[in-house]
Formats: structure tokens, sequence, C-alpha cells
């Protein structure tokens, strides 16, 4: 069990690695889960485009893509997160960086819990999810 923070292209962003990862696995213990292997990637807006489009065949710029390697009730994953469209999206949203950051690396979390955000009602419920764990997050970090 080991959730991995690493870079490329990109400086780490200022997260307290140890009450991240108890953050996450807490909320992953909130939908009967447990954490395997979770490594997160924060990279450059080119990273993510070339991993979007060579991996998922998708031609834009994101915040986040995951890779989902779970097995039965034990969520593992390669986590890819763009700080600059973290940066951007924050700015476009009225949020902090720090806030809009930890939504999306929650958001990863979620989606190898289960939860996904395709259709208006999904992308509801990921929502609520995402603050209901944000609210969690501000008590601790």
């Amino acid at each position: 069990m080991a959730i991995t923070f690493q870079v490329q292209n990109t400086r780490l962003p200022k997260i307290k690695k140890r009450e991240t990862a108890n953050w996450i696995k807490t909320v992953t213990k909130g939908y009967d889960r447990k954490v395997g292997e979770i490594a997160y990637l924060f990279c450059d807006d080119e990273k993510i485009l070339e991993i979007n489009h060579t991996y998922l065949q998708h031609d834009f710029y994101t915040d986040i893509i995951t890779f989902d390697y779970s097995e039965e009730d034990t969520i593992s994953g390669d986590i890819f997160i763009s700080i600059d469209t973290v940066r951007s999206n924050a700015q476009k949203y009225g949020t902090h960086f720090d806030e809009e950051l930890y939504r999306v690396i929650i958001h990863g979390i979620l989606h190898l819990c289960g939860l996904n955000d395709k259709t208006d009602e999904e992308e509801k419920g990921m929502r609520e999810a995402e603050n209901r764990a944000l609210r969690e997050v501000k008590k601790d970090l």
C-alpha cells in the first residue's frame, strides 16, 4: 500500500504528503475500498496533452487523467495532473489554487472508487462527492 507523488516538467506543488495520503485513505474507506498502489504524477499541459493523445486518442488539454488498475475492493492507479490546467481552472472558477488542486487530487480517487462523470447526473454526484471530501480535508491540511 503506497501513495507516491512525482513530477515531470513542473515543480511539486506544496502539499503535505503524509496528511494528503491519510485523507485519501479516509475518503477511500468511505466507499468500502482499500488503497493499493496510487502514483500521482504532476506535470505540465504539454505532457498531459501527450498522454491524452497517445492513450485516449483525445486532442485537448485536461486537468487530470486517471488510469485504473484496481482489483476488487483495492484501488490502484496512475493519476496524471496538469498543474498548468489546475492553475488556469482555479482562476476561471474563482477558487484558490490549493482548493482546485485538492479537488483534482480527490477526483481521481473517486473515479478509482467507481464514480463517473460522463452524464449530467453523474457529474452532479461527482461534484457532491468532491465537496464532501474537500470539507474533510480543510480540517486536516
